[in-house]
Formats: C-alpha cells, structure tokens, sequence
C-alpha cells in the first residue's frame, strides 16, 4: 500500500482555474492544504467545497509560502501543484506504484511537465518534458528560504538521499494566451532583477543583449523550437526577451537605489 500524499498549493486570485485543478486531484489525495496570499476573489470559497485546510498567508518569499504549507500537511509525501496545473490518470497510479515500493533512498521526483501556450502544446524549444520537483519527502527536503530566493527558489535535500524522475507528464496551462506570457514575463523579470541585485550579480549591456539572442537561438534552433511553428517563434522571442527585460530592470534598480 501506498504512503498517503498531501496537496500543497500555493494560491493568490486562482478562482477561475482552481476547480479543474481541485478536480483533477479529488479523490486521489489524502488531503489538500491551500495556503492563500491573501486573495481578493472567491478562491478560498471554491477551495472550501474540496478542502478545510485553508490558510491565509502574506506570500514574502515563495520558499517560506511552500515549507510552511507542507508544515501543515500530516502526510511525510508532499505534492506541490499550481491552479494551472492538472493531475492525470496516468501520473496518480504511476505515483502510487513508486511509492507502494518504499525506495527510501529517493525522498523527491521531478515530474515532466507538458506547457500549454492556449489550446498550443508546446512540444519543443525546451517546453517538454521540462521536469520539475513536485514531489516529495517533507522529512528529507526543503525550499531555500534566503532573501536572494525572490523566485524560482532551490532546494535542499539530505545529504545522502537523492531525487528521481518519473515518466508521466502534468498537464501545465502555462498560459492563457500571448497578453497573459507578457504579463508573467513582466513580472518573472522584475523578481528576477531583484534577485540579481541581490546576489550581486553585475552584467553589462553587451551581456544582457547577448543573453537574449543566445536564450532565443537556444529554443528556436538547438531546442528545436521552430517545430512548433508560430507559437514556437513567439515563445523564443519572448524568452529572449526575458533576459534583456531582466537586465533593464536591475540597472534601473542600481541607477536608483531602489527595488522596481
């Protein structure tokens, strides 16, 4: 028999999206931990037909938001999932079979994660499998919670255990639409500039524009973006973009001496 697993989901304004996501999970999960920053929609009244543990939580550092909401999980295996995120069949017996076997040896997994631009499956470029650790062994892993953390914070695993991969993908509505990459873009850079100034990170001009045209041939010519057709030209652009937008951002922060 399989050891129990806790949703972990980390919220903010998700009414919308939030139900298929609770959807895909019902059933499945032994419980459903939702740490709310502190919505200002009906999130946390969709999320009370599934779940009683709601928690409202002013999000500083996405690390501390996660290691807090897996605190409050009873269960040691931990999945994180995002309201743009969907279970499938195949991922939840897939888990239930790697955790029936009791390797005590692996304490996370990374998980494939299939990128929807839209209705667009993103196929290449760098979009898939792009596996990231979702699940997890809460006695053996933590969120780096240091102040340089601002996004895409790391992990820590105990020394002399390790993570693993899984074949089945997530199904990841990454984004509604090209106004909506724009959005997160525009926001991903600026936490990004953030942590660059705070690391000390210094780049110049010719840097960052390098960057961004090695970031775009990386995805549309050696990542095989260009099979992707339109939306894989698009995506490349953009997250080309995304470094020279990061750049701007952090020098406008040094020339004021000030967070954006």
């Amino acid at each position: 028999m399989k050891p129990p697993v806790s949703i972990v989901m980390i919220v903010k304004n998700e009414a919308q999206r939030i139900k298929e996501c609770l959807d895909s999970v019902s059933g499945w999960a032994d419980e459903v931990i939702i740490v709310d920053d502190e919505s200002t929609d009906n999130t946390c009244q969709v999320a009370r037909e599934y779940t009683d543990k709601i928690f409202t939580r002013k999000m500083k550092l996405e690390g501390k938001q996660r290691n807090y909401g897996a605190s409050k999980a009873k269960n040691e295996w931990v999945m994180t999932i995002d309201s743009d995120e969907r279970m499938t069949p195949e991922l939840k017996k897939e888990i239930d079979e790697v955790l029936s076997k009791e390797n005590k040896e692996v304490v996370a997994y990374w998980i494939p994660t299939k990128n929807y631009l839209g209705n667009y499956w993103l196929r290449h470029g760098g979009w898939y499998p792009a596996p990231h650790i979702k699940l997890y062994n809460k006695n053996y892993l933590v969120w780096k919670e240091t102040p340089d953390e601002v996004v895409h914070p790391g992990i820590k695993i105990t020394q002399g255990f390790r993570g693993g991969t899984l074949k089945n993908h997530l199904i990841h509505y990454s984004f509604k639409n090209i106004e909506d990459f724009v959005k997160k873009l525009n926001r991903q850079t600026t936490l990004e500039a953030i942590k660059w100034h705070l690391n000390g990170k210094k780049i110049s001009l010719g840097h960052g524009l390098w960057k961004s045209f090695d970031r775009f041939m990386r995805g549309y010519v050696r990542k095989k973006g260009y099979k992707d057709g339109y939306y894989g030209l698009v995506v490349a652009v953009l997250s080309g973009l995304y470094q020279f937008f990061a750049y701007s951002k952090l020098r406008e922060i040094k020339e004021k001496g000030t967070y954006l």
